[in-house]
């Protein structure tokens, strides 16, 4: 990773996470949602898994390897 100069999260294949307020998550090179209602997402970050807590949440974009996470998010948890 170091000679070719790459972020340790691209080259490592992990998900990358972007919140934007409480009111938005931007998820990148997710490997699938595992779970979803209202109150709560698991998405497969590859070696965690990323569970959103919330309400009113909605998979506001799903393609490919991205994905949008809207409505009042209160919490985000990664679990091994």
């Amino acid at each position: 990773m170091d000679r070719l100069d790459l972020p340790v999260n691209l080259a490592s294949g992990v998900a990358r996470m972007e919140l934007l307020g409480n009111r938005s998550l931007y998820i990148d090179r997710h490997r699938g949602v595992l779970a979803y209602t209202t109150e709560a997402v698991d998405v497969n970050g590859g070696g965690v898994v990323v569970r959103v807590r919330g309400q009113d949440l909605q998979l506001l974009v799903m393609m490919g390897q991205e994905l949008r996470i809207t409505g009042k998010i209160s919490g985000i948890e990664l679990v091994e």
